[in-house]
């Protein structure tokens, strides 16, 4: 009953100093954010401050979201430091409890943290980011969004079920706005260019047209006129030409966006179709495997936390060893960057550039933790 109370205890002591901790390095970098928007806008004359403060506000959740693994480590050194200075940790071991046995509670609110992270968080912050990416594309860049490719160019790449159905087709052409009568979310291309691939990617045939419509499960070709290989590229006749599709408006302008406008939720699927493509989709899944390790990770740094800051104050160097915490967070942070640039080179495997932090800074918390309670 007295380990149960204290870890109870522990645990409200631990969450609330992460939630100061969260809020406070939540609004610090977001101010900083907010700044450096009103710096890109003091050249646009329509980017208003009321806009640049919502691109700031829709940024807020995503923030919250990088910052949540550091806000445990700091807060947890925070809180275990104020309990091990005020004697009430060195009070319970001495009373025979066991330090696994108290820090199993705040080990447990960083684990739901993390879990309530990317699973509720998660899908709101990436919609939110990419309603601040469309108005800062919108409003603070020159150019921006697809059409800021290859000269205003767009390049599709989508599996051709129509001749092969291991085939692809390439389409180039330039994003236009819907004509009146279509719809404001219509998707429309002019000077449209299709190269039809056969599964040896040996040309079947290329399709020039004025114009291309992206109707649900469909391109329309408007006035295509197509070169076929097997009449020694003879040109047909001008007619309508349907293109079967998977992809979408959405799926279009999220495979140029960053991978964290997408949630846990939609990022298994959205791989599949691009991969099915033919789209690299290195980067989706190395951020879908980091949104997976992120309770663990935030878990680990709870334990890491622990480790460095429940040393007892009359032994001295407590400063030292909540610099060394803070410092191997950051070593956390760093290996983590290194890890993804290499995953995304494809020189390590996605799930080891994933994972390699949160294994790292959990082995280096038990080991912290085992030596200070078995010696």
């Amino acid at each position: 009953m007295i380990a149960a109370t204290l870890s109870r205890y522990v645990a409200r002591r631990f969450g609330s100093a992460v939630l100061f901790m969260l809020t406070g390095l939540t609004l610090l970098v977001s101010l900083f954010d907010f700044i450096e928007l009103l710096r890109r806008a003091a050249t646009r004359p329509d980017a208003t401050f009321g806009m640049v403060a919502q691109i700031a506000g829709l940024r807020v959740p995503f923030v919250a979201l990088q910052i949540l693994p550091f806000a445990i480590l700091l807060g947890g050194i925070l809180a275990f430091w104020r309990l091990t200075r005020s004697s009430e940790l060195i009070v319970a071991r001495a009373a025979g409890i066991s330090a696994w046995g108290f820090l199993s509670a705040p080990v447990l609110v960083a684990l739901m943290a993390g879990t309530v992270g990317i699973l509720a968080v998660s899908p709101l912050s990436s919609a939110m980011l990419a309603k601040a990416e469309r108005l800062d594309y919108a409003y603070l860049r020159a150019t921006g969004g697809v059409t800021a490719i290859a000269g205003g160019r767009l390049w599709l790449r989508q599996s051709d079920r129509g001749l092969d159905t291991q085939g692809v087709a390439i389409l180039s052409g330039r994003p236009e706005a819907p004509q009146r009568g279509e719809a404001a979310t219509a998707f429309v291309m002019g000077d449209v260019s299709v190269w039809r691939l056969s599964a040896e990617d040996k040309p079947l045939a290329r399709v020039e047209a004025p114009r291309a419509r992206l109707l649900p499960g469909r391109w329309v070709l408007e006035d295509a006129v197509t070169f076929a290989s097997d009449r020694g590229g003879a040109a047909s006749r001008p007619e309508t030409l349907t293109l079967p599709t998977e992809l979408t408006p959405d799926r279009i302008e999220t495979s140029f966006a960053s991978p964290d406008t997408l949630s846990l939720w939609a990022l298994p699927g959205f791989i599949a179709v691009l991969e099915e493509a033919g789209f690299s989709a290195v980067r989706h899944r190395l951020h879908f495997q980091s949104l997976l390790a992120l309770p663990i990770l935030t878990a680990a740094m709870a334990l890491l936390a622990a480790g460095f800051s429940m040393r007892n104050a009359r032994r001295g160097g407590v400063a030292q060893m909540v610099g060394a915490g803070v410092a191997a967070g950051f070593a956390l942070f760093v290996l983590d960057k290194i890890t993804g640039e290499f995953g995304e080179a494809g020189t390590l495997p996605v799930t080891l550039a994933a994972w390699a932090p949160t294994i790292a800074g959990l082995l280096l918390a038990l080991s912290l933790l085992l030596h200070m309670e078995d010696g």
